[in-house]
């Protein structure tokens, strides 16, 4: 049998190298795979690249979505195309020699599941964050099973479903990026899989440490909301992340880059064609856990 082809796509900006350098090398260790990688530069040439690996230059920074999908689509134009995509951060680091392999595995066991998410934990091998967690009931990071969102750093994607859904939004730039995605895999019929018992490491890092975070959180709601949802459905999701996300801004800080954010998004939330979801789709998310109203 053949060994499984991933193609895997790393965006750097040339801020980390000591941590690329980690981070390719945890990666071109995988075993039982067929390894194919692009760097991708949002904004400059980058300068760690793993030896015979691909890469994109791109003039400026088009945002994290926008460099994603200019890696998938060189990794397109290069010729013969893997099935499976796999999008890595270039501080994320493959703790053992086999998790591309176990991830694949995975996917095939779960042929209903566009994307596969493993549980990504501190250095430590065993911290999880909440917000690391692709579900809604986070207390036990451990357990498996189908879930709705993605952590869209290391995730393993199918590339027939990537490719009809028409990849990352691009103008969403940073933040929700995968909410937005995971929802139209759901659209069109797929789902996703936590497997929990395979493990990714990442420093323990909080995104508010970006100073873009608070306005684009809070303007990337509303745009995918506006982009997704059911009508019905429109001020009651909203209407919850704009109570969650003030609470949060109001105690952890970045109050008046939210309300900027979310008066931004407001205003150009027609910007964002919509396709609304079926109400089957409502269905299906609520089953797998997570009504798309929180």
């Amino acid at each position: 049998m053949p060994r499984p082809r991933v193609d895997v796509v790393v965006l750097s900006m040339n801020d980390r190298p000591d941590e690329e350098t980690a981070a390719q090398a945890t990666l071109l260790a995988q075993s039982d795979v067929d390894v194919r990688v692009v760097v991708v530069g949002n904004g400059c040439r980058p300068e760690v690249v793993p030896p015979g690996a691909l890469t994109v230059c791109l003039p400026e920074n088009i945002g994290i979505p926008g460099g994603r999908n200019a890696g998938v689509d060189a990794l397109r134009d290069a010729g013969d195309p893997a099935d499976w995509l796999y999008f890595l951060d270039n501080d994320a680091a493959f703790p053992r020699t086999d998790v591309l392999a176990r991830l694949v595995a995975e996917a095939e066991r779960h042929p209903d599941a566009a994307w596969v998410q493993p549980r990504l934990t501190g250095p430590d091998d065993a911290t999880t964050p909440r917000r690391w967690v692709p579900r809604l009931r986070a207390s036990n990071p451990g357990r498996p099973g189908r879930v709705t969102s993605m952590t869209e750093g290391v995730v393993l994607v199918r590339r027939d479903a990537f490719d009809a859904v028409g990849g990352w939004n691009s103008r969403i730039f940073l933040y929700h990026e995968g909410a937005d995605l995971a929802w139209r895999l759901y659209a069109a019929g797929w789902n996703g899989w936590y497997a929990a018992s395979i493990r990714m490491h990442h420093p323990l890092t909080t995104p508010a440490r970006h100073a873009l975070y608070h306005r684009l959180a809070a303007r990337n709601r509303i745009w995918i909301a506006h982009r997704n949802l059911p009508a019905p459905l429109l001020p009651l999701y909203l209407g919850v992340w704009t109570v969650i996300t003030l609470a949060r801004a109001a105690r952890g800080g970045g109050l008046g880059e939210t309300l900027r954010g979310t008066r931004e998004g407001w205003t150009t939330r027609h910007t964002q064609r919509r396709s609304p979801m079926s109400w089957r789709t409502v269905y299906r998310l609520t089953a797998a856990g997570r009504p798309p109203i929180i």
